[in-house]
């Protein structure tokens, strides 16, 4: 059995090609994956009940920045003891302390890490 089964994560983003790349990576290892085609969506399906063991989360996003998914995931503890990654091209050193500083467990720029190197770091964050 996969180390990885039984673990859910929330992957967030308005591009459907990353979404179904990420969700495509994250199956093959074992997650059972939960798509949410922005923040707006992902919003509603943790409020709704999804409650992920990890979120996958974009910044860039219309109505909703990531930042502010972010931080009603965390003030409102929408999905408690969740860890949250930041899944981003945003890479200034500004923007990287913010997602830290809102309580991401990690902050990935999307052009510097491959699928495959995104699925080990949220694999190491999970402790497998």
């Amino acid at each position: 059995m996969e180390p990885n089964q039984g673990k859910k994560i929330l992957i967030v983003d308005d591009d459907k090609f990353l979404l179904d790349m990420y969700s495509f990576k994250f199956n093959e290892k074992g997650f059972e994956v939960v798509q949410a085609f922005g923040s707006v969506d992902a919003i509603n399906k943790l409020k709704g009940g999804v409650a992920p063991d990890i979120i996958l989360l974009d910044v860039v996003m219309p109505a909703v920045d990531g930042f502010e998914v972010l931080s009603e995931v965390k003030e409102k503890k929408l999905v408690p003891g969740v860890k949250v990654i930041m899944l981003t091209n945003l890479g200034q050193k500004d923007d990287t302390e913010r997602g830290m500083a809102l309580g991401a467990d990690d902050y990935i720029v999307k052009a510097h890490f491959t699928p495959t190197e995104v699925v080990d770091r949220v694999k190491s964050i999970l402790g497998n």
